[in-house]
């Protein structure tokens, strides 16, 4: 899917506010990473359990 700056501005914060809140990250992670990196590998790899409707 093919998001907007606007999207992926939403969708990155909603997660990573999930994540700075205690959620488990969806990924395996070997280093310390802030939320919003953390948000961003989600995003690549296609796991963040979020959608966008239009």
């Amino acid at each position: 899917m093919n998001l907007s700056k606007f999207e992926l501005a939403r969708v990155l914060g909603a997660r990573s506010l999930q994540l700075a809140n205690g959620a488990p990250p969806l990924i395996e992670v070997n280093d310390v990473v802030s939320p919003i990196e953390l948000a961003k590998r989600e995003l690549d790899a296609g796991v963040i359990p979020l959608a966008v409707l239009r």
